[in-house]
């Protein structure tokens, strides 16, 4: 039974156990589509599904919505030919590089090849505009954040914390570690959508020397 409750007049939000379900439930709507819903808004445990109340109405979304559970889309059941990964390059030289391979028992090239040997999910997007949080296929690290966050992380600036892994999108304070940096723009009023990779995006990092 999918936990559904109204947000306003012209939206309804969608209640999960975990991340991984809300990331397999927005990966099975790709190729369902549901008709007079404008956009769909991932968090951490839910979903929030807006609609257009000229075309359709809450119970038909939620009667939709609901048809949907029965499915149980599965993270692997996006076609890899219809999602490409995109491709972030990364010269890993971060300042917290040696602290993060320590922490999780390995060596920085080890760490490197963890982090680059993986296709990466965005999860959903917070914190900045172009902020996306990333889960990965491999098992997590599950990495600390630092005790003090810095006042300013770099543009660029490639991090890890928790479960998640991400890309500053601009010059900000922060708390996660920093394990290395990208030219990447995450964030662009040049491009349609401006985030490099929203919600349901694959991303792949690509070490380079800088």
């Amino acid at each position: 039974m999918l936990d559904l409750r109204p947000a306003g007049g012209s939206a309804l939000l969608a209640t999960f156990d975990s991340l991984a379900a809300v990331i397999a439930f927005r990966a099975g709507l790709s190729a369902s589509g549901l008709p007079g819903v404008t956009e769909v808004v991932s968090g951490a445990r839910t979903l929030l599904f807006r609609f257009d109340p000229t075309v359709t109405d809450a119970g038909r979304v939620r009667a939709a919505l609901a048809a949907l559970v029965a499915v149980e889309p599965a993270v692997d059941a996006v076609d890899d030919a219809e999602a490409e990964p995109v491709v972030v390059p990364v010269t890993y030289d971060g300042e917290d590089l040696d602290d993060v391979a320590r922490l999780a028992g390995l060596s920085t090239t080890e760490l490197v090849a963890w982090h680059t040997g993986q296709v990466w999910t965005s999860a959903f997007c917070g914190f900045a505009p172009g902020f996306s949080y990333l889960t990965g296929t491999s098992p997590s690290l599950d990495l600390p954040r630092r005790a003090s966050a810095r006042t300013a992380v770099p543009s660029g600036a490639v991090a890890l914390a928790g479960e998640f892994s991400a890309v500053y999108p601009r010059t900000s304070p922060g708390g996660w570690q920093l394990i290395g940096r990208t030219d990447a723009p995450m964030w662009s009023l040049d491009r349609d959508p401006p985030a490099l990779a929203p919600s349901g995006t694959r991303v792949r990092f690509v070490a380079v020397d800088r």
